[in-house]
C-alpha cells in the first residue's frame, strides 16, 4: 500500500513536470532498439527496405524460427534463456539478376526484418570488391584475423559477388569464406549481377558466376543457397 504522504509527494512531482496522469498515453509504436541500432549501419538508400519478395520473406521467417535462446548448447543452457533469441544456423540466399533490379534492397530488407522480429542479430555487410581490398596485405593489418572475424559472423551480406576483377588469390579467398560458412550452416546473403551457370539459350559472350568464382565456390553456393532470380528494369533509372 502507498501511504497518503508518499502519494501526495508523487502527485506534486508529477505536477511540477507538467504531466497529467489522467491523460491517455499516445498510441505510438514501441521503439525496437535492435532495429534502431541497425539503421545507423545501413546505407541511407536502404533504411526503409522491406523483404517484399516472397522467397526473401520466407527466408526471413525460416531464420527467425531457427533462432535460439541465449546460452543454448553452453555449459549452463538454462542461464539467461529469457533474453532475446539469437541467430545461429540456417540456410542462405543467392539473389541474382540484372543491375538495379532490387537485390541489395531486398538483402537489407531481410536484415531489417530480422532485427525488427526481436532476434539478436550480429551481422556484417560488405561488397566482394571491398572485402578483397580489406584483405590485401599491408602494414599494421592482419588479414587472417579480419577474415576469421568475417567468416564467423552469424549473418553476412556479401554484395556484388563476381563483379570485382578476379585472380587466383581472390578465388581462394572467396572459397575459404564460402566453404567455412557452408560447412557451419551460417546464414549468408549473396547478391550477384551474373547468372550462376551458362544455359543453352544464353549469349555465349554473357559472363556467368561460375567463370568468376570457380567450380569449388559455385558447388558450395549451390549446396547452401536458395537461388532467387530478380528481373525487370533498372530501378535506379526509374527514380530519376
Amino acid at each position: 500500500m502507498v501511504s497518503d504522504r508518499l502519494r501526495a509527494r508523487l502527485a506534486a512531482k508529477i505536477a511540477e513536470r507538467g504531466l497529467d496522469p489522467e491523460r491517455p498515453l499516445p498510441d505510438t509504436p514501441e521503439p525496437i532498439p535492435a532495429l534502431e541500432a541497425a539503421q545507423t549501419r545501413i546505407p541511407v538508400d536502404y533504411r526503409d527496405a522491406l523483404p517484399e519478395h516472397p522467397d526473401v520473406a520466407a527466408w526471413v521467417r525460416a531464420i527467425a524460427d531457427a533462432s535460439v535462446a541465449p546460452h543454448v548448447g553452453g555449459l549452463n543452457p538454462h542461464h539467461g534463456t529469457a533474453g532475446r533469441r539469437r541467430i545461429t544456423h540456417g540456410p542462405s540466399l543467392l539473389l541474382w539478376g540484372d543491375t538495379g533490379t532490387g537485390k541489395t534492397h531486398q538483402a537489407y530488407g531481410a536484415i531489417r526484418a530480422l532485427t525488427a522480429a526481436g532476434c539478436g542479430v550480429q551481422w556484417h555487410a560488405t561488397t566482394a570488391a571491398d572485402l578483397y581490398a580489406e584483405m590485401r596485405p599491408r602494414s599494421g593489418v592482419d588479414p587472417e584475423h579480419m577474415l576469421r572475424r568475417i567468416v564467423r559472423i552469424p549473418l553476412l551480406l556479401l554484395d556484388d559477388l563476381g563483379a570485382a576483377k578476379g585472380s587466383e588469390w581472390t578465388e581462394e579467398l572467396t572459397f575459404r569464406l564460402v566453404n567455412w560458412r557452408a560447412q557451419n550452416h551460417l546464414p549468408t546473403i549473396f547478391t550477384s549481377n551474373l547468372p550462376p551457370v551458362r544455359t543453352a539459350d544464353m549469349d555465349p559472350r554473357q559472363p556467368v558466376l561460375r567463370d568468376k568464382v570457380g567450380d569449388r565456390v559455385l558447388s558450395r553456393l549451390s549446396g547452401m543457397c536458395t537461388p532467387v532470380r530478380f528481373t525487370g528494369p533498372d530501378r535506379r533509372f526509374l527514380r530519376r
